[in-house]
């Protein structure tokens, strides 16, 4: 089944949109339910997990759901997608998440516009997107390579497993790190912090191409 262009940007806009407007309204949610800071990551986790496996059961099959840049970047490595269309992904990935974030402030009567306040950077931080981005690729690749059916469940259940072993929670995404940084509540990042979170997420997807293209290739050898 085959999709022209604006329906495949349309797809990983609205794919975009609600994958951060879940992670920022159930942060919100979360926060003002409790105090325990364990309890609202918990609360955090567990929508974004399972609106990740629903946004990629429907929106897969039009766009592929990147819903993500790295994602879209490392297919743009792989070359199985054109720059021009790579850009255009990116464009509305980083667009409809940041439409995400204001909706989600519109349902808390919140401003809609904020800048966050909240610091996340360091070594062990970059590195952990370094992780999470690397990971989160080759859960993709592998899912494509065995078990294409299974890939709403892997990607869903990997970010659950990464928001809690990872040492940044595991943004994992350009798009949805700059849309955090439109949000002063719990799920925010401060904007002078973001530079750091986007290159270790390309560099993790990178070296996720890198080396599943290379662990994912059947050797044809006569033996």
């Amino acid at each position: 089944m085959k999709f022209d262009l604006p329906r495949r940007l349309t797809a990983e806009f609205l794919g975009t949109l609600l994958l951060v407007c879940t992670v920022v309204g159930s942060g919100i949610m979360a926060e003002t339910l409790t105090e325990d800071v364990a309890v609202a990551l918990l609360g955090n986790t567990i929508p974004t997990g399972a609106i990740l496996f629903v946004l990629i059961t429907i929106l897969g099959p039009i766009s592929g759901a990147h819903f993500n840049p790295a994602v879209t970047f490392a297919f743009l490595l792989k070359r199985d997608i054109s720059g021009r269309d790579a850009m255009a992904f990116m464009g509305v990935q980083v667009a409809g998440g940041i439409l995400g974030t204001v909706i989600a402030h519109g349902m808390f009567a919140l401003d809609l516009l904020q800048t966050s306040l909240t610091v996340r950077t360091g070594g062990a931080q970059w590195f952990a997107e370094v992780v999470a981005t690397f990971g989160l690729v080759g859960v993709i690749l592998g899912g494509l390579r065995f078990k294409t059916e299974a890939i709403p469940m892997l990607v869903g259940l990997y970010i659950t497993a990464a928001y809690w072993f990872t040492a940044s929670t595991s943004f994992a995404n350009p798009a949805v790190a700059i849309s955090r940084a439109f949000t002063n509540t719990f799920s925010g990042i401060r904007p002078a912090d973001l530079p750091g979170f986007i290159t270790a997420e390309f560099i993790g997807a990178a070296l996720a191409v890198a080396l599943f293209g290379w662990l994912l290739k059947q050797d044809t050898r006569n033996t």
